[in-house]
């Protein structure tokens, strides 16, 4: 992430981050302020430091959005609940369409570590893990690095910055399966045990790993922290364009001319991300709807292009801003086929623990299934509906079968009539498009 002048708004990057995929070394790191911000932190009393980033108005930024400094303020006083403390850094990232953790912890690894260290200090713990996507081989090498020149360092391990502040951080690589999103089934599978959610209550910040107290923040949200506590909160505030505070990493994959992510002020609007970072979309390709936060977003239409890309105002507008990786969907391509692909997905993903989720997402793959090869019947799309809302928020152990639903009633909702024209058609309308795109001109 950019380390603007304090008191500044940060230029945007203007050149797309994955071009340059090198890992900042400590004293390069250092040179530029880094571990500045956990040193400043030791100074302040842990309260203090919660006060500070829940004043930011820092949200999470795995997709929930939910304030960080009050998620910490959960976590219960040593006389009420003796023992220790546990952070963990969720690293998994299988939300389709995301990528801007993977790139944050492979160029600035050293970020996210002293992020770490500041969220460890202010909940008082000494133990910390990354729990780290299965197949990010590089992320993990460079942060075992990091984490090695950090404590060669003194910035992990004992008395750290002199202070009697104690921190070890540990990399526990995932089995791969996208239900770790949810951090209670991610603390179950960091305990050895089957991932599967946890009933709640108890939070995990009253009891979490192992029966402790256990916050569990995504790799931005903890990049964040950095530069809001060496640069103070007002600073932090300023740097939004709307009623969201601080920076973000917005992603654009699909038919664009410039695919990759960017860090921009919190509120860019959805049109500025595609137009003109993106470089808008191909020649002879026109936009059709996009995915705002992942594969477990509502979809989106070119009538949305002007809104702010603020947690609220994507969601007052039927989607949600989840992780800022928008997916895009030209004028070319099936938004059934689309469909179809994420909810293969979600049923592979699924832990099975609930009748709605285990059952019910197999069902729709096969009733899409059916319509894009031409087998579908006129009653397939309200039974779609049916199963999505059967689906839907309260009625499943965690969100995973919600978010599932989310791109399926949109897309239903929005592109009602590419559905029925598999009807009409008999089989996928699109087919001739997707076949003359991959012949030679």
């Amino acid at each position: 992430m950019t380390n603007p002048e304090p008191h500044s708004v940060p230029n945007p990057l203007t050149k797309n981050i994955t071009a340059d995929n090198v890992a900042t070394p400590i004293d390069r790191y250092r040179e530029n302020d880094g571990y500045c911000g956990l040193l400043k932190a030791l100074e302040l009393s842990p309260q203090a430091v919660i006060d500070s980033v829940q004043a930011a108005g820092l949200r999470g930024r795995g997709g929930a959005g939910f304030n960080t400094g009050l998620k910490w303020s959960f976590v219960p006083d040593q006389d009420k609940v003796p023992g220790p403390r546990y952070l963990v850094c969720n690293a998994d990232e299988m939300e389709p369409g995301t990528f801007k953790d993977r790139l944050l912890m492979e160029r600035d690894p050293h970020l996210l570590l002293e992020g770490m260290a500041i969220a460890a200090y202010a909940i008082g713990a000494e133990r910390a893990f990354i729990f780290i996507r299965g197949e990010y081989f590089l992320a993990t090498e460079r942060l075992q690095r990091a984490i090695d020149e950090a404590r060669a360092a003194g910035l992990l391990g004992k008395n750290i910055g002199g202070n009697r502040f104690s921190l070890d951080i540990y990399l526990h690589r995932s089995s791969g399966n996208y239900i770790c999103g949810e951090e209670t089934a991610l603390l179950n599978a960091l305990e050895g045990k089957r991932a599967i959610p946890r009933a709640k209550p108890p939070f995990p910040q009253v009891s979490g790993l192992w029966g402790q107290p256990t916050v569990v923040n995504n790799v931005e949200t903890l990049c964040n922290l950095p530069h809001l506590i060496s640069h103070g909160e007002e600073w932090y505030r300023q740097l939004g364009r709307h009623k969201d505070t601080g920076t973000k990493l917005f992603g654009v994959s699909g038919r664009v001319k410039n695919p990759g992510v960017w860090e921009l002020p919190m509120g860019t609007p959805v049109r500025e991300i595609i137009e003109q970072y993106a470089g808008g979309m191909l020649d002879g390709f026109r936009l059709k709807g996009f995915l705002p936060g992942g594969g477990s977003t509502d979809f989106l239409t070119p009538d949305h292009l002007d809104l702010a890309m603020d947690y609220d105002v994507i969601g007052e507008a039927g989607s949600r801003m989840g992780t800022g990786t928008i997916t895009i969907l030209d004028d070319h391509s099936c938004p059934l086929g689309l469909t179809l692909n994420l909810q293969q997905f979600f049923a592979r993903e699924s832990c099975g623990w609930c009748t709605p989720c285990r059952d019910g997402l197999p069902w729709v793959v096969e009733i899409l299934t059916r319509l894009e090869s031409g087998n579908g019947r006129a009653q397939d799309l309200d039974l779609l509906e049916e199963l999505a809302t059967g689906m839907g928020p309260g009625n499943t152990f965690c969100a995973l079968a919600p978010g599932a639903a989310e791109p399926l009633l949109s897309a239903l909702k929005y592109f009602r009539e590419d559905f029925e024209r598999h009807l009409q058609y008999g089989g996928c309308p699109f087919a001739d498009d997707r076949r003359a795109l991959l012949l030679p001109a």
